[in-house]
């Protein structure tokens, strides 16, 4: 008997030893190559740009939400600061000097440099969006969809960083592209307003101005009438505006509101309606109406509020795909370094 119980104990501990009881998660070597070949441009085919290989899901759903909320150094502050990285956050070449547009403004041109080389958006979008997952992808194209820039937001004077998120945070919510700061105070120091703004600043385009004159001077030249959020007498409501017409709205200083000169060179003062005993919104709040509002309007009067015809729309995609991480930029260079090395054809 205890013979027959030695034999047993033997034979249970050789077979746990064969067994693996705390198994490892297997995932298949993951790439982000694209499954079928697609002939590009110059006779490029896709498969034949390296993509970047990853090793478990885990590795693929971080480059996912890489993104500039994760770097302390690029936050609002820090973009009101440094005029060069603001330009910078923008990738594709942007049309320069005062342009009188033919037709509705649109501040970018179908080319990405890279180096001494230049991609078409259809070129970016072809190479970079494997990278991207389906859900992300199809975001970035409904957040597309419902972009203007027949809408703009210009902040003067504003000494609150905190204000300043806020109103970016609310423009990108609502679909308006394009937002101006004059003249902020950098001598204070602020806290970290990320939470505040929640990154929207990544995916807008801002610019950066000395004195309201510059800026309006440039905005007019762009086909928009200037409209200053005022609570004189001669302030019309936002309510009796035609907000399908291209407009800016300009909000001012926490304190002294938007400053002589910038009143004196818009094109109209509006008001919102107040029913109450206090006669102003908190300046970010009122940023928020107003362009809720206008967002409002040219969904009654157009139909919808994104206005961007298929190339712009294109165009804004490679954009924001640019944008995405900086992988989204080396796989561009790549791509752009091995078009540029390979024979065109003659014709």
């Amino acid at each position: 008997m205890s013979a027959c119980k030695t034999l047993i104990r033997t034979s249970l501990s050789t077979f746990a030893s064969k067994l693996d009881l705390n198994p490892k998660p297997f995932f298949p070597h993951l790439s982000l190559r694209p499954l079928t070949s697609v002939t590009l441009c110059c006779g490029i085919s896709s498969s034949s740009i390296r993509t970047r290989s990853f090793s478990s899901v885990q590795e693929l759903a971080s480059l996912e939400d890489e993104s500039l909320e994760d770097s302390a150094e690029d936050t609002v502050e820090h973009l009101l600061t440094h005029q060069d990285d603001v330009a910078k956050l923008m990738k594709m070449e942007r049309k320069s000097g005062i342009v009188v547009p033919s037709k509705r403004w649109f501040p970018y041109l179908d080319r990405f440099r890279c180096g001494t080389e230049y991609l078409r958006s259809s070129e970016v979008i072809e190479v970079v969006e494997p990278i991207l997952m389906k859900e992300r992808k199809e975001r970035l194209k409904r957040v597309v969809r419902n972009r203007s820039y027949s809408v703009c937001l210009v902040v003067e004077g504003l000494s609150d960083f905190g204000n300043v998120s806020a109103t970016f945070r609310s423009a990108d919510a609502l679909g308006l592209q394009s937002v101006h700061v004059v003249s902020c105070d950098s001598s204070k120091r602020y806290r970290e307003n990320r939470h505040v703004s929640m990154g929207a600043e990544k995916w807008l385009d801002i610019e950066l101005w000395n004195s309201p004159k510059e800026c309006f001077e440039v905005l007019k030249s762009r086909g928009y009438q200037i409209a200053t959020t005022h609570v004189g007498m001669d302030a019309v409501s936002i309510y009796d505006m035609d907000w399908s017409r291209p407009t800016a709205i300009v909000v001012g200083n926490e304190n002294r509101g938007i400053s002589d000169e910038a009143l004196g060179l818009s094109d109209l003062h509006c008001r919102i309606p107040m029913k109450g005993m206090v006669d102003s919104f908190n300046v970010s709040v009122a940023a928020g109406i107003v362009m809720h509002h206008a967002v409002c309007d040219r969904t009654t009067r157009l139909g919808s509020h994104g206005d961007l015809n298929e190339e712009e729309s294109q165009i804004l995609l490679a954009e924001f795909l640019l944008r995405h991480n900086n992988s989204a930029i080396s796989i561009a260079n790549e791509y752009a370094k091995r078009k540029a090395t390979t024979p065109r054809p003659r014709l």
